[in-house]
């Protein structure tokens, strides 16, 4: 594969819950040892930044936390970039951390400029889905840290952010703007970070839709790897095919 860079992935490509995929760390040294640019992008919204990079230190990665590049991050240059700073966040965990510099605390009013949704798990609840629903229509942006369907953890696929994204896109009859992958903005601020442009990159992800179909969109090639959500049925029904399928990042030497 002609490329001087990769995009990855790490939900499902690096690890899987608290296990590392085996080989995924001599994988990422090989890289490195190669002389190859990278970046890590996640649609992870359950973390803050420095959270992911404590968790793959303990996994055994060595990955500095300004090489992650996360949905928050773009979610709070856009804020920066148009002046305006008052949200209401539906997620979970300690992502808002990311946001607790730039965000202004919402206080329960109406007067907020975006709703800000994430995979939120069990604190998605009807009644912040429906206090959404109100400041949409209010006039408030809906910003979706990600789109994805579902997820993988440790005991089976778990709903995302997506289908609850929709559902607000359907009740207020208005189209959220998606910060994370597949959106061309997102990639792009990591391959601003590398220094290369899209034809000498390759994406390494587990979604067909997100990873794959979005980093082709974006001039990417695309590396799917069997693990994660990976599943054949969605790969023979992509109307988007990777550059290449290998069974995990372990093999990435292969196609190198």
């Amino acid at each position: 594969m002609d490329v001087r860079g990769f995009l990855i992935d790490l939900d499902g490509v690096l690890y899987v819950g608290e296990k590392a995929i085996d080989g995924a760390r001599e994988a990422i040294g090989l890289l490195k040892e190669r002389g190859y640019r990278f970046r890590f992008v996640s649609n992870t919204t359950r973390k803050c930044r420095s959270t992911i990079a404590e968790r793959l230190s303990r996994m055994g990665f060595s990955i500095n936390e300004t090489s992650i590049f996360t949905p928050p991050l773009a979610a709070i240059a856009k804020m920066n970039a148009e002046g305006k700073h008052r949200c209401m966040l539906i997620t979970t965990g300690d992502v808002h951390k990311d946001f607790e510099q730039w965000c202004e605390k919402d206080t329960g009013s109406d007067a907020i400029d975006y709703v800000v949704v994430g995979d939120a798990g069990e604190a998605m609840t009807y009644e912040k889905l429906n206090r959404a629903f109100r400041l949409i229509n209010a006039g408030a942006e809906l910003i979706a840290l990600e789109k994805d369907r579902f997820w993988m953890a440790p005991d089976g696929l778990m709903l995302s952010a997506g289908p609850f994204v929709a559902a607000l896109e359907f009740a207020t009859g208005k189209s959220a703007t998606i910060m994370g992958k597949p959106s061309r903005q997102f990639f792009d601020m990591a391959l601003r970070d590398m220094g290369l442009p899209a034809d000498q990159v390759a994406m390494i992800g587990d979604d067909i839709i997100t990873d794959i179909a979005g980093a082709r969109k974006a001039g990417m090639r695309a590396v799917l790897v069997r693990t994660g959500k990976y599943s054949k049925s969605a790969l023979d029904g992509a109307a988007i095919k990777p550059t290449a399928v290998i069974d995990s990042i372990a093999k990435i030497g292969e196609i190198l």
